[in-house]
Parts: C-alpha cells; structure tokens; sequence
C-alpha cells in the first residue's frame, strides 16, 4: 500500500480493525527543510520604536545600519548554516499612512551590502511630530523587519524669539538647535557622491576647510542635496566618476571677500570660457573636495539683513508662496511687436516673383514666333509640302468638273530607257522579268 505524508498517518486510528493490512506505526520525524523553515517562521519583525530631534533649518542624518537590522531577522536568530551571516539588505523608507517621505527627507543607499541614509533639512512648516517607518529586505531570505522612526522636529532658538506665531500650534523650542543663517553660500563638490559626505566626520572635514579659507569659525552646513536632485546626469561606470553634490552652509556675518571675488565681472568672464576663476584665498578644499568655483551661490535673506560688504546682484531668498487674494503677474520677457511686415515679406514677395516669372514665360511663349518656323524648316520638306498642295488643288478641281482631260497622274507612263510610254492599265507583269537594259533583250 502507497503510503501518503506523515500528517495523514498520525491521523489514522492504532486498531488493527481500522488499519487492516496497514500497520499503525508512526514513521520517522521529518527535519522540514530551510526554505520551508523561513517561510513557516515569522514573516514580519518588528524592532523598538526610536526617537530622534532634528532642528528646523539644520541638516539631519539618520543611518540605517545593516547590523541592527540582520540581527532581528527570524534566520539570523535561529543560526541557520546555510544563510550567510552578511546578507544583502536595501530599505524602504515612508510617512507612516502614506506612500512616501516628507518633502523635506530623502532616502539614498549606494548598495544592498552598505548602510542607508536618511537626511534633509527640516523648515518651520515641518515643525511637529512625524512617523517615518522603515523597512529592511533580506535579499537571500526574503524576511523583513520594520521600525518606527519617530522625528520631534523643534524650530531654531531665533525663530521662537523672533516670530513664534509663524510655528504650529503644540511646537517647543529648543535650545539646542541653530538659529537659521541669513547669509548662506551653496558649494558644488564634484569629486564626492552623497553617501559620501554624509557621515558626521566627511561633514566636519569639509566644515573645517571651509574654516580655515574663509577665516571663519561660525560657517554650518544647513543641507546637502545629490546632484541628481538637481538634474545631473548619471555619470559613467569609470574609476573615479563622480555624481557631485550640493552643499549649503550658513553664518551670522557677512561673507567675505573671498566668496564676493566669485562674482566679480572678470571671474564670471572666466567661468564663460571654462576657466578656472582667481580668488586671492587659499583652497584648502583639495585634494579632499574638488569645489566648483564656477558653481557657487551665495544667497541673502531672512530678513533685512545690513552688510558693510556690497551686496548688490545677490538674489533674494524668498518662501516661494504667496499671499492669500494676491495674484502672480510673471514679468514679460520682450515688448510686444506687430508682425504685419513680416507676414508680407514672408507671403507676398514670394507671389510677386512667381507672377512676374509666369507673365515672362507666357510673354516668350506666345509672342515671340514669328519666323521661327521658316527659318527652321529645310527646302526639300517644303517643296514636297508645295507638291502634295498642289496636287490637291488638282483633284478637287477635277471633281468640280468631269469633262476636262485626264489629269497627268493618271496618263501612261513614260520610260525613261526605252522611251516607250506604257498606260498603267495594262496587264501587271513582274518586275523582275522586265530588262533594264535593251541590250539584255536583243541577246535572249
């Protein structure tokens, strides 16, 4: 008898009435295999709430360590032998309720082996309370684990003293965070990607140099954007390649001459003709950052901020919203023009020309064949035109009137050799018994 699976045997009654010819003996345990003990243990782990505080107007950067994660999953508890112990995780990060992150987070991780990042900068709207949950892949097993993350977003000291009403109901200050910057300088670094100037010690290496140029102790940096954020290609898979990124930084002062000589006429001259601009600081960036000189904002706002520096041609920053009932008239580019002279210039030249060129060739045409075809026609074509008139005239002359001689077409023929005049109506011999010659016919 074919024996079914070992959970439909320890179902069977142990009575040989009921087993008959089978017998009641309970078969081997059976080890379940490794895929089958995955999918049977816990789908979904879950790790401690945890709590974090970013600062409005300040960046923010949450790793997401691939070790906190792989030890929560159900195989890594388990110590399967099978999976390895360095697993490739990717994450996936959103607003809790919704599909995707604030508008002021972002989410980059460079590969499933490597940490991820969660980073931005808060502003004043986005203080409050905010659930971020996250979710870890194992890429071998196919478990996941999430975790709330929960962001406390307090606004910056000079807010709360400036303008507390502008900060949502429930908001706190805090004393730790910065007071938003009102002068601010934007860098481009070409030699680094995101991931890279992310972690605490890249960030406080490049604050460093920038200290050390500049001659000023009070630069933060405020956000850090990828170049792909901001339309930038994806570069080539060369050693070397670069995505480039953004990196803002804020002060209190004014900025320095250093910063002001990147605006100047001459070096925005040089930058047109892909030069290197001149600046009389030193660039303690290199070798560590490759900073485009060329690629460089600086922004005052916030305020009406007085410097003793000129700052004239500087954009002012702005919230970009506008007030309730106002309207936005965007300005106009060029003045108005009429185009009636171009729209005669473009349709009514072309038709003038092509009417005078067809009055020309009607003109050639139609006026100008006179003589033409006598002087082109030879003699002989003219006289067999004559001899056939001719002739025509004849017969319609005769027809006209039947008693007039016989026309000269119709009387016998006249042998030029013999001289002898033949009348055509005679019998019809072959030509080629006829001698040509009156020589030939005396010798037969």
């Amino acid at each position: 008898v074919e024996k079914g699976p070992w959970w439909l045997w320890s179902a069977l009654p142990t009575t040989p009435m009921a087993t008959g010819r089978l017998h009641a003996t309970r078969p081997p345990a059976v080890t379940p295999s490794l895929p089958a003990a995955v999918f049977l243990a816990e789908i979904l782990a879950a790790l401690p709430d945890r709590n974090v505080s970013p600062a409005a107007g300040a960046i923010f950067v949450h790793e997401l360590k691939r070790e906190h994660f792989q030890g929560a999953f159900p195989s890594s508890r388990k110590n399967y032998s099978e999976i390895p112990s360095d697993a490739s995780i990717t994450f996936h990060a959103q607003l809790l309720g919704y599909p995707d992150l604030p508008r002021w987070l972002r989410y980059t991780q460079r590969g499933p082996y490597q940490p991820g990042y969660l980073y931005g900068s808060p502003t004043t709207k986005d203080v409050g309370r905010q659930l971020i949950e996250v979710t870890a892949y194992n890429r071998h097993t196919y478990e996941t684990v999430r975790q709330r993350v929960i962001f406390t977003i307090v606004p910056s000291p000079g807010l709360c003293r400036s303008n507390p009403d502008a900060l949502p109901p429930g908001s706190l200050c805090s004393p730790t965070a910065d007071a938003q910057m009102p002068y601010q300088a934007e860098f481009f670094v070409k030699n680094r990607d995101v991931e890279e100037v992310l972690p605490a010690d890249a960030q406080k290496q490049f604050q460093q140099a920038l200290d050390i140029m500049l001659e000023q102790k009070d630069w933060s940096i405020i956000n850090i954007t990828s170049a792909l954020d901001r339309g930038g290609r994806v570069p080539l898979p060369i050693e070397g390649r670069k995505e480039g990124v953004y990196i803002k930084v804020g002060s209190r002062r004014p900025f320095s001459d250093c910063l002001m000589e990147t605006k100047s006429p001459d070096n925005q001259f040089r930058c047109s003709l892909e030069q290197q601009p001149v600046v009389t600081c030193y660039d303690s960036f290199i070798p560590q950052f490759r900073v485009d000189w060329c690629n460089i904002t600086l922004v005052r706002g916030f305020g009406n901020v007085r410097s003793p520096t000129a700052q004239e041609g500087l954009p002012v920053w702005g919230d970009g919203v506008l007030e309730d009932g106002s309207e936005y008239n965007p300005p106009t580019d060029s003045p108005e023009r009429a185009f009636l002279s171009d729209y005669l210039l473009t349709i009514l030249l072309p038709l003038l020309v092509a009417l005078l060129l067809c009055l020309l060739l009607a003109y050639i045409m139609f006026c100008r064949r006179e003589g033409v075809k006598g002087t082109q026609i030879p003699d002989i074509p003219m006289v067999h035109h004559n001899t056939i008139h001719g002739n025509t005239e004849e017969l319609r002359h005769m027809a006209s009137r039947r008693d007039v001689p016989r026309p000269l077409s119709t009387l016998p023929m006249f042998n030029v050799r013999t001289g002898e005049r033949i009348s055509p109506l005679q019998g019809r011999q072959d030509s080629a018994h006829v001698p040509l010659i009156l020589a030939q016919q005396t010798v037969r």
